[in-house]
């Protein structure tokens, strides 16, 4: 197919997209608090790129969240939101920073869910810095930055929809599809445990999401891993870094401690 034909075929698309259905927020089960988590971001072949923290406040029923990737070779992602857990999950703001070498693009991505204001700011391949600003009419189970936390609140059999928002570079909507495949086991310390296996398919929806297969962009399966019981927690997931990027791993770590004996070698040649 000629580049220009795409490119015709693309623009009708857009033009032709029908808005998204609302969609209903998921219910609060599990309460967020105060938590500080401790990440790894590996590549598929388990080689660590970056390190991770995860940590979330807590203000009468607004939940601050912030996560934040600092890789080796210099490149940033954070994620900044706030969120309402008042019966239902409500996001009310979302902000996230993409740049560095690790990026094809830089790219920075802003959501107000109370007004629809939606800003992206980027830059092409040829460096050149670009900006989208739209009024959208946003769904109240728009999920930027909360999917992990809305599966841990699902029924654990049941299929889940959500909103959000993308950036192609001009913002829009997709659907993510998120299914419980299978239990799967792994093991802290030797102590067995089990996982709920969820695949995350993003579906473009309209006519885009007919043709994006053919064009290939239609994004690849995501996966979350979320342990189960009267306490569940993240435990792994697999996701695409950004759009025709390569695939990475997040997983929880434990901090290591110096052995006693490097400590006083330490204080020793001080």
């Amino acid at each position: 197919m000629h580049r220009q034909p795409v490119a015709i075929l693309l623009f009708l698309v857009c033009a032709c997209l029908s808005p998204l259905a609302s969609a209903s927020p998921i219910k609060v089960k599990y309460k967020e608090g105060v938590t500080h988590g401790f990440l790894v971001l590996t590549t598929m072949e388990g080689t660590p790129i970056a390190y991770g923290d995860s940590t979330e406040v807590v203000h009468g029923n607004a939940v601050t969240s912030h996560l934040s990737y600092h890789f080796k070779d210099g490149s940033l992602q954070q994620e900044d939101l706030v969120f309402s857990q008042r019966g239902e999950f409500r996001l009310i703001t979302y902000h996230r920073i993409q740049k560095g070498p690790s990026f094809k693009n830089s790219e920075e991505l802003s959501v107000d869910a109370r007004s629809g204001q939606v800003n992206v700011k980027y830059t092409d391949d040829k460096g050149k810095e670009k900006f989208e600003s739209e009024r959208m009419k946003l769904p109240p189970d728009l999920a930027n930055g909360m999917v992990l936390t809305v599966l841990k609140n699902v029924a654990e059999n049941a299929k889940t929809e959500l909103s959000f928002v993308v950036a192609t570079p001009k913002p829009r909507i997709v659907k993510l599809e998120c299914t419980p495949a299978e239990t799967e086991p792994y093991t802290i310390a030797g102590s067995k445990r089990e996982a709920l296996h969820f695949v995350i398919k993003v579906d473009i929806g309209g006519v885009a999401g007919v043709i994006a297969p053919l064009l290939g962009k239609q994004p690849p399966d995501n996966h979350v891993w979320i342990s189960r019981g009267d306490v569940p927690t993240f435990v792994k997931s697999v996701t695409l870094s950004y759009m025709d990027g390569p695939m990475w791993r997040t997983e929880l770590v434990s901090p290591v401690w110096p052995e006693k004996g490097q400590e006083e070698k330490k204080a020793d040649e001080k």
